[in-house]
């Protein structure tokens, strides 16, 4: 059994912009069930401190935008999903991200 990579949480906060636009490409979700798909993919879990202002960062920016779920049973939640912006930001963040790990890599 293969253990995952523990990567230092200074580096997951700083990447985070990158993995939460990642995670929406593949559809729209509430903040609980991003994080939980973050952590299915390997990452230490997020704390909503740290999760939730950075969401809202991406969406004041227009990467994301957000609806009202109503709860069934429960509360309400809001869900995020990337806007056209958020994919070119999304495909310049993983350009980048690619060329720093080449240079970080030399």
């Amino acid at each position: 059994m293969t253990e995952k990579p523990r990567f230092p949480a200074s580096w997951q906060r700083a990447v985070l912009p990158l993995l939460l636009l990642d995670q929406l490409a593949a559809g729209p979700a509430h903040g609980y069930a991003i994080a939980k798909a973050l952590e299915s993919r390997g990452f230490d879990p997020f704390k909503g401190a740290t999760l939730y202002p950075a969401l809202a960062k991406l969406e004041s920016s227009g990467a994301v935008s957000t609806t009202w779920e109503e709860g069934q049973g429960g509360p309400g939640r809001k869900v995020y999903e990337l806007t056209s912006s958020g994919r070119a930001e999304l495909a310049d963040h993983k350009r980048l991200f690619s060329d720093f790990a080449k240079l970080a890599g030399s």
